[in-house]
């Protein structure tokens, strides 16, 4: 049976949270105002500090990609991702993905981001497996507004990893899991090898309870 690495996105691929990068990209296009700017960051706020409330938020921000199409947004991710993503790839974390493949283990993103977000990070890092929130498209290729329940957050993630490991053949139970949230608690107590990685307050007090390893990247 294989081993698996799997990798949250915000703050431990990638340096910084990526939905404050699309509203900065957003605003540079004119198609966010300072007060959605604001809205974001009091919800990255909510997440470092681990009392968001995930599903309302998702809700909330699904509402102003209802009707777009999924080819747009897919688009937009790739030129977003070029323009302010990329420059903030971690290169601790690239080396951690290098190291991993060199055993030849599966190698995983697992976030609680879009499949539009994550796929350009992924392949820049050349990671093949994504695990992601699902947003719902109708039959016109239009998005309904809607996320395809579990949200990838919280236990969410292990429901959705584990899709992932029964169709490839690991377990969760021998997998390495790297991350920076406290919420991702769920997920970080059902691996073998939990790494916090650039640690929130919370998570840094639980992982040094607990002896788990920390990394700055």
């Amino acid at each position: 049976m294989p081993r698996a690495a799997l990798f949250d996105l915000d703050r431990t691929l990638v340096r910084k949270e990526t939905a404050s990068l699309y509203v900065k990209y957003q605003r540079e296009l004119g198609e966010a105002t300072f007060r959605d700017a604001m809205q974001v960051l009091y919800w990255v706020a909510q997440y470092t500090a681990g009392v968001i409330d995930a599903p309302e938020v998702a809700k909330r921000a699904l509402t102003t990609i209802a009707g777009l199409p999924e080819i747009v947004l897919s688009a937009r991710c790739d030129d977003w991702f070029r323009s302010h993503v990329e420059t903030h790839l971690c290169d601790e974390g690239r080396r951690a993905v290098e190291a991993h493949r060199k055993k030849g283990e599966v190698l995983a993103v697992v976030t609680g981001a879009s499949l539009y977000a994550t796929r350009p990070v992924a392949r820049a890092l050349g990671i093949p497996h994504l695990v992601t929130s699902e947003l719902e498209v109708d039959a016109a290729g239009r998005f309904t507004g809607k996320v395809i329940e579990p949200l990838c957050y919280a236990e969410g993630k292990i429901v959705r990893a584990q899709k992932l490991a029964e169709s490839l053949g690991f377990s969760l139970d021998d997998a390495t899991f790297y991350s920076d949230s406290y919420t991702d608690l769920p997920l970080l107590e059902r691996v073998a090898v939990p790494v916090c990685v650039n640690p929130d307050p919370r998570l840094r007090r639980v992982a040094r309870a607990r002896g788990w390893r920390v990394e700055a990247w």
